[in-house]
């Protein structure tokens, strides 16, 4: 898929969200960002609509056309995308426990193995703790592709919409009763992170929406084309949308909110993703200035930012405090400079491997079917 301004805009601006929002472990950055940086949490969710619209995408398009899907080399792909920079700054926070922006950090092999967010201590151990996304992300990519695959055998829209009905019906039970009970019982510890925030099950309501989205754009392309004809209002729609959310989440852990306002905020993130993906919409006919290059080094600053802060508040903290706007601008840079690194130095090369492996693949399959083809002859 070529990139889009759209969603690269989308992405960058989620990427921005969470980094201020995580601006907390070092005090915030001042009363001028706290508008900003209060529902910065939610850019997380920015990123699993679009991880499920893009990893969707490229899922189902061969199993549309019949084609058989490749299970290894998706899981490949995903691991070369992934895991090199993840195993770097893994080692960072195991191996420095003075570059941590907390001391506590759950076990290594939590981490290795995409299960910190089920397991997590947060209360002891918050030290990476947003690597919790990551957890989730993984599993979709371990999960989503056999699924697709089985449901693709026997297409069914009857089928697929009620699968859909019930994974957005059953997480609203299920966040309300998990609410109910730890409310009820109180226990002595930071049971909304632990129990609802963080576990894979609670979280899948963007990442479905992104689903749907790729569903619809490659089973149904001509009524994808004429609903981007309306993408505009689509995206009016998903910052409407997007405002009930945000007044469904101003008190954040409260019941309405966590019962209904994931599918609703994901459902408005939707619609922006939608928009995005027209390059006619107002969102998707520019591309603004360092949007894509923000986007395409947002895994890298994701994973690193907070290391990024908690090294500037070591060394200039006391000096930045009540400066906002400089304290902002250095924090920023700093974020900037470790997240490009990381991205230039590990990610890139790494991809650029990845697509060497699969060119020399696609060589060899070529060869071994004109083998194939003369020996028929």
């Amino acid at each position: 898929m070529n990139r889009l301004p759209g969603l690269d805009l989308l992405r960058a601006i989620a990427i921005i969200w969470v980094m201020l929002f995580h601006s907390y472990i070092v005090g915030g950055l001042g009363p001028d960002f706290t508008w900003l940086s209060r529902y910065g949490w939610m850019g997380v969710d920015i990123f699993f609509v679009l991880s499920g619209f893009l990893i969707g995408t490229q899922v189902l398009r061969p199993l549309q056309r019949g084609e058989p899907l490749s299970f290894g080399g998706f899981y490949a792909r995903r691991a070369w995308r992934i895991l090199p920079v993840f195993a770097v700054v893994l080692t960072l926070y195991v191996c420095f426990p003075g570059w941590r922006e907390a001391p506590g950090l759950q076990p290594w092999w939590q981490f290795a193995t995409f299960t910190m967010n089920l397991l997590i201590d947060y209360g002891s151990n918050q030290a990476f703790s947003h690597a919790w996304s990551l957890c989730v992300e993984e599993h979709f990519y371990l999960v989503f592709p056999l699924l697709a695959w089985w449901l693709a055998r026997q297409p069914s829209t009857a089928r697929f919409a009620g699968a859909c009905v019930a994974v957005v019906a059953l997480g609203i039970v299920l966040r309300a009763a998990v609410w109910l009970h730890d409310d009820a019982i109180n226990p002595p510890r930071n049971w909304y992170i632990e129990d609802i925030y963080y576990p894979t099950w609670m979280r899948l309501d963007g990442l479905l929406m992104g689903i749907m989205l790729a569903t619809l754009r490659v089973y149904r392309p001509d009524a994808w084309a004429r609903w981007q004809a309306r993408s505009n209002a689509f995206l009016l729609g998903g910052v409407a949308v997007c405002c009930v959310a945000f007044w469904l989440f101003r008190d954040r852990t409260g019941l309405l909110a966590n019962a209904l306002g994931w599918p609703l905020m994901s459902f408005g993130f939707g619609l922006l993703v939608f928009a995005g993906a027209d390059r006619q919409s107002l969102i998707g006919r520019w591309r603004v200035p360092a949007a894509g290059w923000i986007a395409g080094i947002s895994y890298s600053l994701y994973l690193s930012h907070k290391l990024a802060f908690h090294f500037v508040q070591v060394r200039f903290g006391t000096t930045l405090q009540g400066h906002g706007m400089t304290a902002f601008a250095i924090y920023a840079l700093a974020v900037l400079v470790l997240g490009a690194t990381l991205h230039y130095l590990i990610e890139r090369p790494f991809l650029r491997l990845r697509e060497h492996r699969a060119s020399l693949a696609g060589q060899g399959h070529t060869q071994a079917q004109g083998a194939e083809r003369c020996t028929v002859r």
